[in-house]
């Protein structure tokens, strides 16, 4: 009688090889191991006295243009303060304003063809956005700051 041969439910093996199945201590060990390597970094890495840089803080898009309102209204009224209300109204303006200033100019810059906005295209779209006078006493504002602006940064690549 011939005795019948084993077989083997797993085709990867040969039959006449054991499987090999690892012991739970041993799986254990081996993901031990992988997790330290993971934690410590070879020494390569440090040198020495070095310490890692600390991330900033990424400020949040609600501050806006408080800080500035704030400071302007203190050098104009030293001597007044400001309820975060009435803050919260002209940070809204504020953000307003650039927005139909800036989309302004972008709709006279497509115009014209050009995908570069000049100052030009910023003080058209001003007087568009801002009636009369009070388009021509912000263009001079403006135009006066930028002057300050320029001076200022010349000023500081001299002492440079």
């Amino acid at each position: 009688m011939q005795q019948p041969q084993q077989v083997d439910e797993d085709e990867t093996q040969p039959a006449d090889e054991p499987e090999e199945m690892p012991t739970p201590p041993q799986i254990e060990a081996v993901q031990k191991k992988a997790q330290a390597q993971k934690r410590k970094p070879g020494p390569s890495h440090k040198v020495e006295g070095e310490k890692r840089k600390k991330k900033r803080a990424k400020v949040g898009a609600s501050e806006g243009y408080r800080t500035y309102v704030y400071k302007v209204m203190k050098q104009v009224h030293p001597d007044m303060g400001i309820s975060s209300k009435a803050m919260t109204i002209l940070n809204n303006l504020m953000g307003d304003m650039f927005e139909r200033i800036a989309n302004e100019a972008a709709i006279l810059a497509k115009y014209v063809g050009r995908a570069t906005l000049a100052s030009v295209d910023i003080q058209d779209a001003v007087k568009l956005v801002l009636p009369g006078e009070l388009g021509k006493h912000a263009i001079a504002e403006g135009t006066k700051a930028v002057a300050n602006y320029v001076s200022s940064v010349g000023k500081s690549k001299s002492k440079a």
